[in-house]
């Protein structure tokens, strides 16, 4: 049975990253983290069981983890570049356009930090749905400009005239959630997590978001939606060290 204790800011952000995935139909729903990861599982066991699932490698997966189907590289790319995936990456940077980091740090000339390099990140984001997964909210990572573009924001789409196929549904952290419904497509504050507060997003946000009159909290799991991931998505609690409060 599912305990009756309160939700968790984990357990809140991992539904609010299966929400990313509602409606999608049949693509590839590809997440880089656990607590992103648990949400395309939570989707497709509840509101979206069209959706597909990758081991992250080679192989598509059922619900249960068991293979059910080969998924090799040109395969995968085909999927990249005709739009039928939607991916959740992290990032180490993101700014108010959507332009996600996860190359470097500092000067590309004399970087104080190399991280993974741009990856996959640029076809990601002009090819299919991307969205965002970023565990600790700062102003380090929510930065007015990223030291270097990996992944491409709307400003720098539209400017390239590549506009057609990108967009960023969603962004979460573990204070909020933020999409880029605005006129000049910059980030807004869509919700909070409950015992979060909008001053305290807006403390840790290196850019002045759109933010309104009346921010919501971010909606309450059901209690199905509990029983999966308590029970069956993650019965080892993984997501709690993913989200430390």
């Amino acid at each position: 049975m599912t305990t009756t204790t309160t939700v968790t800011r984990a357990e809140y952000c991992v539904v609010a990253c299966a929400e990313a995935w509602r409606d999608n139909g049949e693509i590839l729903a590809a997440a880089m983290a656990p607590v992103s990861s648990f949400g395309a599982r939570l989707a497709k066991r509840s509101f979206s069981p069209d959706l597909l699932l990758t081991d992250g490698e080679a192989m598509l997966v059922g619900l249960d983890g068991q293979v059910e189907g080969w998924l090799p590289y040109r395969r995968h790319l085909m999927m990249v570049t005709g739009g039928k995936r939607h991916v959740m990456m992290g990032a180490s940077q993101i700014d108010r356009h959507g332009n996600q980091n996860i190359s470097c740090i500092g000067d590309w000339s004399r970087p104080a930090r190399q991280l993974l390099g741009v990856r996959g990140a640029p076809v990601n984001t002009l090819n299919n749905p991307v969205s965002y997964w970023i565990p600790k909210h700062s102003p380090r990572v929510f930065v007015e400009r990223v030291d270097m573009v990996s992944g491409v924001g709307y400003d720098r789409a539209a400017a390239a005239g590549a506009g057609r196929f990108h967009r960023i549904p969603r962004v979460v952290s573990d204070l909020g959630v933020f999409d880029f419904e605005t006129p000049d497509r910059s980030m807004r504050l869509a919700s909070v997590h409950p015992g979060v507060t909008v001053d305290q997003v807006r403390q840790a946000t290196g850019f002045d978001l759109v933010i309104g009159d009346d921010v919501p909290h971010t909606r309450e799991p059901t209690a199905e939606e509990l029983r999966l991931i308590r029970e069956v998505i993650d019965p080892k609690g993984l997501r709690d060290r993913e989200v430390r409060v």
